[in-house]
């Protein structure tokens, strides 16, 4: 019997250690999209604590914790952070099989060099260990960056985001390169008109110009597209159910714009007119700029609407959709195409009846202008398991190349989610592995461990240009 997470964690034979150990290991981590707070590495804090560092904004484990009989209280609440922890170390054991038990001793051991299972009875011990190590200097956020040895991190920020951390960061002269993405969600969603007419105020005085018409909106969300370019964006964003791609003409969503500033609802052909509008005209400025353009399809977001109105967005009440995706994909992208104003594209799929889609999909779009040009971006959110990793990767394998995928991202809100990526990368040696051991491909460990490296980081490098 293997011991638990050993140093061959997840790597079943002898060839897919030498794989991980001698070719993945070692490889810098591309963070190419994730959810941490900018303004937290700018001011390079340390957290007062495990569970600051862990538990805040951490809606998968929240997720669990509820689902364990774990009271409101001790996931968002006003409880103490060493109740908190209390209750997170009482639900672990009942994560098994879960990802979370993995990336919770993962972390446990990357981190604070701490092998004990995390369980009521370890509690006190795990969470004072960890906490000594965080409140010194060393464990600052610019030093848990630096000890996983991540080179690039693309945050994920709105148009009329300041970016006045992002300043700060490049100012510090801190080596890790700290990128913003434009994420425009906000701007097209016009399902209330109260929260749009907001949202466009606070365009207004962020861009100090005056909006009353709808090309005076693109105007002003063209001149924060400008100014993200200027922070060293090259990569934009959108969180959508599906891609939006009705007809549509300009006097149209004149008319529309004018419909929901001054106050009125619109219609759901109204909204998909719009939404369609907005995206394409988002892609055209990303082409114009060669930035990479990322889409993250297919979650049903705040199903539930009492915990939504109580807690807000992101707490843990989204689940997967069952959207139909490929026409209007297959339209958006081809619109673009046709004009040759289709730019670099990653497309995330979070339900995985459509993994074959996506990998086919991308395909159809793949000119031969740029290696990978179209992306079927890596297992997102709920698929970001072993099973979800290895069906998006087969997918991919078998409708693609695999060896020119971008790889892992973390998505993740926490400065300690960064092991995500070694997760990752013992399962895609694991795989190459076996199949070298049966002898379905061939053991040439120089070219498979090449491939490796490049799924592992230098695709993202060189996709990105970074």
């Amino acid at each position: 019997m293997k011991s638990f997470m050993d140093q061959d964690f997840l790597l079943k034979t002898k060839t897919a250690q030498i794989l991980y150990h001698e070719y993945a290991k070692g490889m810098p981590l591309i963070d190419y999209h994730c959810h941490l707070s900018p303004q937290q590495i700018a001011d390079d804090i340390n957290f007062n604590n495990l569970t600051q560092a862990w538990l805040y904004g951490d809606h998968y484990k929240w997720r669990a914790m509820r689902a364990n009989g774990v009271p409101e209280d001790y996931c968002t609440g006003q409880k103490s952070d060493t109740e908190k922890f209390k209750y997170w170390a009482v639900t672990v054991p009942f994560t098994m099989r879960n990802p979370l038990y993995h990336w919770t001793h993962l972390e446990l051991q990357r981190y604070f060099g701490i092998k004990d299972i995390l369980n009521s009875a370890s509690a006190n011990s795990i969470y004072e260990q960890a906490t000594e190590q965080l409140v010194v200097t060393d464990y600052s956020t610019k030093n848990l960056i630096r000890k996983m040895n991540v080179k690039v991190i693309c945050t994920t920020d709105d148009p009329i985001d300041s970016l006045e951390h992002h300043k700060k960061i490049v100012a510090s002269g801190f080596e890790v390169k700290v990128i913003p993405a434009f994420r425009p969600d906000k701007a097209m969603e016009v399902s209330n008109s109260e929260d749009f007419i907001a949202y466009v105020k606070k365009l207004e005085a962020v861009t100090n110009l005056s909006i009353s018409s709808f090309e005076d909106f693109l105007f002003a969300l063209q001149n924060r597209h400008d100014f993200f370019a200027t922070m060293g964006c090259s990569v934009s964003d959108h969180g959508l159910e599906e891609i939006y791609a009705e007809d549509f003409t300009g006097n149209e969503v004149e008319a529309i714009f004018n419909k929901i500033y001054g106050g009125k609802f619109l219609n759901e052909m109204e909204q998909r007119k719009f939404k369609s509008c907005m995206l394409l005209h988002f892609a055209e400025w990303d082409w114009e700029k060669g930035w990479i353009q990322q889409y993250h399809l297919g979650a049903l977001r705040n199903n539930n609407s009492r915990m939504m109105r109580s807690l807000g967005a992101d707490t843990g009440w989204d689940s997967i959709g069952d959207f139909s995706q490929a026409k209007a994909l297959a339209k958006f992208l081809n619109k673009l195409d046709v004009e040759d104003k289709l730019a670099k594209t990653i497309l995330y799929n979070l339900n995985p009846a459509d993994n074959e889609l996506m990998a086919t999909m991308i395909g159809n779009f793949n000119d031969g202008s740029v290696a990978g040009k179209v992306q079927f971006g890596s297992a997102w959110w709920f698929l970001d398991q072993k099973d979800g990793i290895e069906r998006q990767l087969n997918a991919l394998s078998n409708m693609g190349l695999v060896s020119r995928f971008v790889g892992m991202l973390t998505d993740s809100r926490s400065f300690l989610s960064y092991p995500r990526h070694e997760y990752f990368r013992r399962i895609v040696c694991n795989m190459f592995g076996d199949e070298i051991e049966n002898g379905e491909l061939p053991n040439d460990l120089p070219w498979v461990g090449k491939i490796i490296q490049d799924i592992s980081c230098n695709n993202a490098t060189s996709y990105f240009g970074w």
